[in-house]
C-alpha cells in the first residue's frame, strides 16, 4: 500500500474522527442517521470532478426532509483519502480533512456549493 505523505489509513481515519469530534455539540447531535466513511478514491462520481473530489455527501439534506421521511437508509458522507493525500502535504493535510468534513456536513444541513463558497468553505 502506498502511504503518501507518511500518513497511514488508521491515522487518516483518526484525523477525520477528530474533525467530527470538534463539531459543536448542537450540530453533532443533528447528525442522526448519517454514516461517515473514509474511502481511498472516488468511484462512480461522474459529474463531481472526481479527479479532485475530496468528499461526497449522498442523501437528503435536513432542509428537504418532510413528515414522509422515515425508514430510509442513512445518508452517507465519504472522505476520500487518496486525493487529499495527493494534493496536501503533512503540514496542511489535517486542516484540509477538517475543511472537507465540515463541507460535507454542511451539505447534510442543506448548504449548496454556492453558499459554501460564500462562507469560505468551498
Amino acid at each position: 500500500m502506498n502511504e503518501t505523505n507518511g500518513i497511514g489509513y488508521d491515522e487518516f481515519v483518526e484525523l477525520a474522527e477528530r474533525s467530527l469530534a470538534e463539531l459543536p455539540p448542537e450540530l453533532a447531535d443533528m447528525l442522526d442517521n448519517v454514516a461517515i466513511v473514509v474511502d481511498e478514491w472516488p468511484e462512480n462520481a461522474s459529474g463531481y470532478g472526481s479527479d479532485t473530489l475530496y468528499g461526497l455527501y449522498e442523501g437528503v439534506p435536513l432542509t428537504e426532509r418532510d413528515s414522509g421521511y422515515n425508514s430510509v437508509l442513512p445518508d452517507r458522507i465519504t472522505i476520500y483519502r487518496g486525493p487529499l493525500q495527493r494534493d496536501f502535504g503533512p503540514g496542511e493535510l489535517d486542516e484540509q480533512i477538517r475543511i472537507t468534513v465540515i463541507h460535507e456536513v454542511a451539505h447534510h444541513f442543506g448548504f449548496d456549493e454556492e453558499r459554501l463558497r460564500e462562507l469560505g468553505w468551498g
